[in-house]
């Protein structure tokens, strides 16, 4: 069996993205895909200091659903398309994600870690003050603290999502060498029943590269008693849709994994890997 289904993608509703919904859909379908996810960005208190527009991850949840909706029927005879969002997790916004999820109708919720302490790690200031090991600490410990306090989602997005940026020729992110934060994680969402994105955005750029998250850490998952996975490209341009998914499929079942997920009114539908 091969991966028909790609969990994890933005389109222009989303502030870091200017595709158009349906050149998603036609990639999509071009690439023989089954099953599309579409998980706009919700980022509330996203800081301002960067370059980007006043508020650029705000969702407009009417504006997304009326053409997710319009989209659907077109296409409802040649691919499943389901109707979900990404929630940047902070503390103090906790409650405020949950409720925008109750509200929202969604099929599917990742949650994510984009920023630590107020700062985003795609920018270089973010390494600067501190050791690089206790850049990842932090990040590992508002991981656990956040999905403790925000449980209104169905997997935790790109666990090692802080990884992708380190700086150049860094070689501190292991799993082993933070297996104690990682595996408090994993536990925690296997006992609260949540599972993982398996995202392949770097494979996009360079299919040597690892996926989010690493294998090492995929396979602790699931010796850990972990099952629910889903697989997503972070796709924000059409051609990146389904990126490195034989890589995918390839380390999944190496991990012990039989199965990959989707979800549909929030419920895990499990389908053969």
């Amino acid at each position: 069996m091969s991966i028909t289904a790609d969990y994890h993608m933005h389109t222009h509703h989303s502030g870091d993205s200017d595709a158009p919904m349906e050149d998603m859909i036609k990639s999509a379908l071009d690439k023989g895909l089954e099953q599309i996810c579409f998980t706009e960005h919700q980022d509330l208190d996203f800081p301002d200091w960067y370059d980007l527009p006043e508020f650029p991850f705000i969702l407009d949840v009417d504006s997304y659903r009326e053409e997710f909706l319009h989209y659907k029927e077109i296409y409802a005879d040649r691919i499943d398309m389901n109707f979900g969002v990404e929630i940047g997790m902070q503390t103090h916004i906790a409650d405020a994600n949950a409720e925008f999820v109750k509200r929202g109708g969604y099929d599917f919720v990742i949650a994510s870690i984009h920023l630590v302490d107020k700062k985003d790690p795609f920018y270089p200031d973010f390494w600067e003050g501190d050791t690089i090991e206790n850049i990842y600490r932090k990040c590992f410990n508002s991981t656990l603290e956040n999905i403790r306090l925000f449980t209104e989602f169905d997997v935790l997005g790109h666990i090692d999502y802080i990884s992708r940026y380190a700086p150049e020729g860094d070689t501190t992110y292991s799993y082993r060498r933070f297996a104690d934060q990682i595996d408090e994680i994993l536990l925690y969402l296997i006992r609260n029943d949540k599972g993982l994105d398996f995202n392949s955005k770097l494979l996009g750029n360079d299919i040597s590269l690892l996926p989010n998250p690493v294998p090492d850490v995929l396979k602790r998952y699931k010796e850990l008693g972990g099952r629910i996975i889903t697989v997503g490209s972070d796709a924000h341009t059409p051609e990146k849709i389904a990126c490195g998914f034989e890589k995918m499929h390839e380390i999944a079942s190496a991990c012990g994994f039989k199965e990959y997920y989707t979800f549909d009114k929030r419920t895990p539908v499990a389908h053969a890997l």
